[in-house]
């Protein structure tokens, strides 16, 4: 299952994941059913779970994965905040999560803990992602992070790590890129590109910080495209004025609000045939894509679809 999904990653063919925002709640089963309800899980190579993203409740990232993975049989990238952990609970997991197979870790930072909608939480964080990415390192040379023994050793560890999708100062992103990449991050996930010209730029500097790098591991490594699909004016302009790290083409932001001026229908069905247009010029390029949609796997299955046909 890895070694396929790893070949896919390394090819020249389409490779598309596709995210999964675990449940506020106690059992993850109404969406494995929406998964399997739409069949996205036919079409793409594998998913990711994200881990309590701004800092919000919710169901195990590390256990909702392995629930998705052994219901689909389809390699999953388990994300994994330092803000929620330390070197002792991060070792421990991965341990644990080795034995039921989950072997791709996405390392994140993770959204601040102010933006918790839990009372008085502070972070751990005794690092940033490059912590996690040594953990990862270490425990692939079977020892922990103090240099001991496992017995037995995990099996192979997969690590990812995220960027930026934009900055005023490119060299701002290739210094981040070069960074994960030296501390054995195999894969890179960009926040959402919406430009093409950003993406091309977003390519140049990955290769550069390849170039540089100073891990043999950092030859094989990929970069992958993140895309939000965006289908309501309200979001677009919320992510173009708000999120930082991404850019928002005057165009779409443009489309989307007159858009929006017809009504729902019209607003969505412009949001779409945007969103399919910015997935096919994407891949295009690079054809390596993971898709967020806040489990809406029914318009996964549309942009994938489309392009599909082509």
């Amino acid at each position: 299952m890895f070694n396929k999904f790893c070949q896919k990653l390394h090819s020249k063919e389409l490779f598309v994941t596709v995210e999964i925002t675990p449940p506020h709640g106690a059992s993850i089963e109404n969406i494995l059913e929406k998964i399997q309800k739409s069949g996205i899980y036919k079409r793409v190579d594998g998913f990711s779970v994200t881990d309590n993203p701004l800092a919000q409740l919710k169901m195990s990232s590390i256990l909702s994965a392995i629930k998705v993975q052994q219901t689909f049989k389809k390699p999953v990238i388990a994300t994994v905040s330092m803000r929620d952990r330390n070197k002792l609970s991060l070792q421990s997991s991965l341990l644990g999560a080795n034995d039921f197979n989950l072997r791709l870790i996405l390392a994140l930072t993770g959204d601040p803990a102010k933006f918790s909608d839990q009372p008085e939480v502070k972070g751990v964080l005794e690092r940033d992602s490059t912590l996690l990415l040594s953990i990862i390192y270490r425990l692939n040379n079977g020892v922990d992070y103090s240099n001991k023994p496992l017995k037995p050793a995990p099996k192979p560890i997969y690590p990812f790590a995220v960027s930026n999708a934009y900055a005023k100062d490119y060299k701002i992103l290739y210094k981040r890129m070069l960074k994960k990449l030296n501390y054995g991050a195999r894969a890179i996930i960009t926040q959402p590109v919406y430009d093409i010209e950003n993406a091309k730029r977003l390519l140049e500097i990955f290769q550069e910080a390849k170039e540089q790098s100073i891990r043999e591991s950092s030859k094989d490594a990929e970069l992958i495209f993140g895309q939000f699909p965006a289908v309501r004016a309200k979001t677009v302009n919320f992510i173009a004025d708000r999120v930082p790290g991404i850019k928002v083409p005057k165009k779409i932001i443009d489309e989307m609000n007159l858009a929006a001026m017809d009504g729902k229908t019209k607003e969505e069905e412009i949001g779409l045939a945007l969103s399919k247009e910015t997935f096919e010029s994407i891949t295009s390029l690079h054809p390596k894509v993971h898709l967020m949609t806040h489990n809406r796997f029914d318009l996964c299955m549309q942009i994938i679809d489309s392009f599909k046909s082509n």
